[in-house]
């Protein structure tokens, strides 16, 4: 039996040399389950299994945070197969060697059997029996508890974490490697507690192993001394009683020390701070409680009859650590005091430009009810619709869309919201977050049961429902939307016909930055050498307030280099940059239909028109203005029925004038100039205004 051990000693003890210890160490627990060890090895690995738990355990103390111990569960892990590798091996031994006497199976389970039996057999019994109580139901049932409660919190605030840390991404506050961390710290942080949930299981699980093999060993060992080897019960029982209790006490005692490091790491708060100076300044440290206790231990130790002298000797002593907190909590005391005293005549010289807060490009009020749809702890799916809806703006509208903003106001109804441009409220909406909407797309089949409301982006009519009235509403013909959808439409609504407002002198340096990078000579030839940078910032809104993107930024600066030389107006180079964009705006209205249907203006209204913009002629009349409005808005309705675009083709000078007239009052209908559009496309005349 000698030399079948003392090799595997040397072997395991060079892979841990060379740093392949885990699959040896593996290997070698395996092997201890088939491969019979001596005596003398099974001392030498009881004791090595002691260390290491005690090891364990005092890593846990000391350890500040919870995540610097990520390979925890892998070490519960491995100490539990060693320790159940163990148990087999010394099973073995007790139930073959047993009968020649306690020292069959070593000096080790010998020493504990005799020293907690002490002559006693059913004491013995009794104490491993509370041992493994404690274990099993105090120590392991509580960690297992709190690592499984952990994980799903963690688990269901993962999502959440990932969006503040995108949220603080793009709002400038972390760089790039800080998210990065932030990110990788946080799915460590899962990946921890969610192994310390299952690990926990193994505790667990070597709690009721040591309770069966203890029984077997004392059970199938009286059987085996008395059948086997012809001894009395008596002699039986004293031998196999000690080698048992010897054998579960080598077993549990590493096991309650490694369940209480599992208890330990899992009670843990994830702030850094080691164990002991949180213990000494959380509970030690406060000088209230340490005198009242001192005052209590007192008053019993002069209750006659109680052993006073204990009890009077530990009030002395909290007394004394009280007055020692006292002492050195003063001289902190009388610094602060110090620092607030001189804190108000500071208060007035700190005072700089810095108190005062940028107003957001973009904003959003929510109400308190409306509060849960941005939590996504809570399930809100609020800001990842707002990330998206960002994102697609970005890509149509051709510019980066200022981040979102989004914060609670409680003068607000409480599911009501609010979106801000420049600090200013330009639409507002209620929704209810616990229902869903429900749109008449035209054609329905019956009504439904809900709240009466309006779309807040488009003021379509719509019915408030319950989710679970989700698939009967489309059964209907109904479109359904949950309250995320509603804002996050709402707000992209919003940001297409505010885009002029959005795009600022920091958005075009980007954007022609962007073209620089790859024709650096077309912005170097433009501004500030053509033009200031302020005119082409005039021309970029402009082109945004008549819903023209500005993907083609390539050709609005060729056109501005072909235009600027002649003039700097604002209007007349946007004409021309139009012009230029004339495809590109044609394509964007009919995609790639062969001809655009178009109204046009009738002589009279023409004439009239070229007269009031000429200057040779009064203004329009508001009856006039108010009728045409009403007209051009009947030739829109007309080609929405149709399922085409409603596009009206007036004369070039004529074109301006008309668009800002019905920029707001018909904005579903554009206004184009002769010359804008492409030869190659055919016009199909619908109508003319008159």
């Amino acid at each position: 039996m000698s030399g079948t051990g003392l090799p595997a000693v040397g072997t395991l003890t060079s892979a841990v040399r060379s740093g392949a210890a885990a699959p040896v160490v593996v290997l070698a627990m395996l092997a201890m389950v088939v491969v019979p060890l001596p005596p003398l090895m099974l001392d030498a690995l009881f004791t090595i299994n002691i260390a290491l738990s005690l090891v364990v355990l005092l890593a846990v103390v000391y350890v500040k945070r919870p995540l610097e111990f990520s390979v925890f569960p892998s070490v519960l892990l491995m100490v539990t197969l060693l320790r159940l590798g163990l148990n087999v091996a010394s099973t073995r031994v007790v139930l073959l060697y047993g009968h020649e006497g306690p020292a069959a199976a070593g000096h080790v389970i010998e020493s504990f059997g005799q020293f907690v039996i002490g002559g006693n057999y059913a004491v013995g019994l009794v104490v491993f029996a509370i041992l493994t109580i404690i274990n099993f139901v105090v120590v392991t049932k509580g960690a297992g508890r709190i690592a499984e409660v952990s994980a799903r919190f963690i688990l269901d605030a993962l999502p959440g974490k990932q969006m503040a840390i995108d949220a603080d991404l793009n709002a400038g506050l972390l760089t790039r490697e800080e998210a990065k961390a932030r990110r990788e710290e946080v799915r460590e942080e899962a990946d921890f507690y969610g192994a310390m949930d299952g690990s926990s299981k193994f505790v667990r699980g070597d709690a009721i192993a040591g309770l069966l093999i203890m029984a077997i060993n004392l059970i199938g060992g009286m059987l085996i001394g008395m059948l086997q080897h012809d001894l009395s019960f008596a002699d039986a029982a004293q031998t196999y009683s000690l080698l048992a209790i010897g054998d579960g006490l080598v077993a549990q005692l590493p096991a309650l020390l490694v369940s209480t490091a599992v208890a330990m790491l899992v009670t843990r708060a994830t702030r850094e701070q080691e164990m002991g100076a949180a213990v000494s300044n959380q509970v030690f440290g406060q000088q209230r409680a340490l005198i009242v206790g001192a005052a209590l231990m007192g008053l019993i130790g002069l209750v006659p009859g109680m052993p006073n002298v204990p009890f009077l000797l530990l009030a002395v002593g909290m007394g004394y650590a009280a007055w020692r907190i006292r002492g050195s909590d003063l001289p902190e005391a009388q610094a602060e005091a110090a620092a607030g005293a001189a804190a108000p005549s500071q208060a007035v010289a700190e005072l700089s430009w810095d108190e005062i807060r940028p107003v957001e490009p973009l904003a959003l009020e929510v109400g308190y009810r409306l509060i849960a749809m941005v939590d996504k702890q809570q399930g809100g799916e609020l800001l990842a619709r707002l990330k998206g809806v960002r994102r697609k703006l970005t890509q149509d509208l051709g510019f980066l869309i200022p981040a979102v903003h989004v914060r609670d106001n409680l003068a607000l109804a409480p599911g009501q919201y609010r979106l801000l441009v420049h600090g200013v409220p330009v639409a507002q909406g209620d929704v209810h977050p616990d229902r869903e909407m429900a749109l008449d797309p035209g054609q329905v089949f019956g009504p439904l049961d809900g709240l009466p409301g309006k779309d807040p982006a488009f003021g379509l009519d719509a019915v408030w429902i319950m989710p679970s009235q989700h698939a009967h509403a489309e059964s209907l013909g109904y479109t359904v939307v949950d309250a995320s959808s509603v804002i996050a439409t709402h707000l992209s609504h919003v940001v297409r016909e505010r885009a002029s407002e959005l795009l600022g002198h920091e958005e075009v340096q980007q954007l022609l930055a962007s073209v620089g990078r790859s024709t650096p000579k077309l912005v170097e030839d433009l501004t500030p050498k053509l033009l200031p940078l302020s005119v082409v910032v005039r021309v970029l809104q402009s082109l945004l307030a008549e819903r023209v993107p500005l993907r083609q930024m390539r050709q609005v600066v060729e056109a501005l280099l072909e235009h600027g030389a002649m003039t700097q107006d604002p209007a007349l180079l946007t004409a021309a940059v139009r012009t230029a964009l004339g495809r590109f705006i044609v394509q964007e209205l009919n995609g790639m239909a062969p001809e655009l249907p178009v109204y046009t203006l009738a002589p009279a209204l023409e004439r009239l028109l070229q007269e009031s913009v000429n200057g040779q002629g009064a203004a329009l009349e508001p009856g006039l203005a108010e009728r045409l409005h009403q007209n051009l808005s009947d030739c829109v309705g007309q080609q929405e029925s149709r399922g085409e675009p409603a596009v009206l083709l007036v004369p070039a000078n004529l074109r301006p004038t008309l668009a800002r007239l019905v920029r707001h009052s018909v904005p579903a209908l554009s206004v184009l100039a002769y010359n804008e559009v492409p030869e190659d496309k055919r016009l199909r005349l619908v109508g003319a205004v008159g």
